[in-house]
């Protein structure tokens, strides 16, 4: 799967014509990210700039590997015009979904296709040394695997799931992450690799990667992931949403009439979670004496047609509605993805929160809402990831520095 981050044609190239006198190869780098080959002549063109200073660019960029040429185009007469184009295998980035209990690790070539994927059943209690250990393991393995070298590695993006201060990479007291608390994240990663590392709440990648893949044109998305614990990733006016400690859309933990009295594993109650989440679900069927070895064994129970699981699941999709019909009325989303291991029941669960949102929303606030199972699945958190590393490491300020390192 190939997703490419650039800004539409007309903005690329009113942009660079703005950066006269100091257009430079990063600049002309951003328009070529979008894949599509292209003449000097067509560059100079669409920029404004003359050939010679276009020329000069194309040859800076052609060193860094970051571009390189590709078929000639059809001649008008004489010698064909060589064209460029942005080449994604120059280098690689390295995407970590990591989970409660489970992590996905993958490299990515500079256009976010996946060349190699991992996951694993892990810990996040287990603590940061031990997590990020095994995270660095395995990138190093990956990369052996293709026959690429940490020199070829320009970054790496990681999901965690709990709040993140993004400008540090720092975890922001974490609910179900001990030992994590203010632990400098990157500068562990980085005594493995010298490169850039950013690090955000895990929903918030999948919200980027689902809609990168799937909704494009969406700047107004809310992303529920519904697993261990429920968290959402918010997408406004284009641009993923924060907060200002980085706990924006942690809507697990918002009080809901059903749950009123019951402990939450944040120390709170009352809590979301704390009644929909999977553990919780698993906790209803054994108290009804269903067995349930694993608290994962609630998504095969709904599958193979058990009533109860359906009923249990259906009434956690209505709680969470509850909550969603309040973010509906704050947001005004055009669409709600659902997505995390619980969303893997089939429509139940997104069948209890449709019936909520829909039935106490407002006309308006719901006459162009769709509430949709996700599409990317589990590739979201690593695809996220990707974009959110190539988005920093190749953005102009930062590529002028990793070009002049070649």
């Amino acid at each position: 799967m190939t997703v490419v981050q650039t800004l539409p044609a007309e903005d690329s190239q009113s942009r660079t014509k703005k950066a006269a006198p100091g257009f430079g190869a990063s600049e002309l780098f951003q328009i070529l990210r979008d894949g599509r080959p292209r003449t000097r002549s067509e560059l100079a063109a669409a920029t404004g700039f003359a050939r010679s200073t276009i020329t000069a660019r194309v040859e800076e960029l052609l060193q860094t590997g970051f571009i390189a040429p590709v078929g000639d185009a059809a001649s008008t007469g004489g010698r064909p015009p060589a064209r460029v184009a942005f080449n994604p295998s120059a280098r690689v980035v390295a995407a970590g979904d990591i989970g409660a209990t489970h992590a996905t690790v993958a490299i990515m070539d500079l256009a976010g296709t996946t060349l190699a994927k991992t996951r694993e059943q892990i810990q996040i209690s287990d603590g940061p040394e031990s997590v990020l250990d095994w995270l660095t393991d395995t990138v190093s393995s990956l990369l052996s695997t293709l026959q690429r070298t940490t020199e070829d590695l320009i970054a790496v993006g990681i999901g965690l799931p709990g709040p993140v201060e993004h400008s540090t990479g720092k975890p922001s007291q974490p609910p179900i992450m001990p030992g994590w608390d203010g632990f400098d994240v990157p500068n562990y990663v980085q005594r493995s690799f010298d490169v850039a590392v950013l690090v955000d709440n895990d929903v918030n990648i999948m919200a980027l990667g689902e809609r990168a893949v799937s909704w494009p044109e969406t700047d107004n998305m809310l992303f529920l992931k519904v697993a261990t614990g429920i968290g959402s990733g918010i997408i406004s006016s284009g641009q993923l949403q924060r907060g200002e400690n980085g706990t924006a859309g942690d809507v697990g933990h918002i009080a809901v009439n059903r749950a009123a009295g019951i402990a939450c594993r944040c120390g709170n109650i009352g809590c979301l979670e704390a009644i929909a989440g999977r553990p919780a679900v698993a906790r209803a069927l054994r108290s009804a004496g269903v067995e349930v070895p694993n608290d994962s064994d609630v998504i095969a129970l709904v599958r193979h047609g058990n009533i109860l699981a359906s009923q249990i699941i259906r009434q956690a999709g209505r709680d969470i509605g509850e909550v969603l019909n309040m973010c509906v009325s704050l947001l005004n989303p055009a669409v709600i993805v659902i997505g995390g291991s619980m969303a893997e029941a089939g429509e139940q669960l997104i069948a209890g929160i449709r019936e909520v949102v829909y039935a106490r929303s407002t006309p308006l606030a719901t006459q162009d809402l769709s509430i949709v199972p996700a599409r990317t699945g589990a590739d979201a958190g690593i695809t996220g990831a990707a974009i959110m590393a190539l988005d920093h490491i190749l953005a102009p300020e930062n590529l002028e520095m990793l070009a002049a390192s070649q």
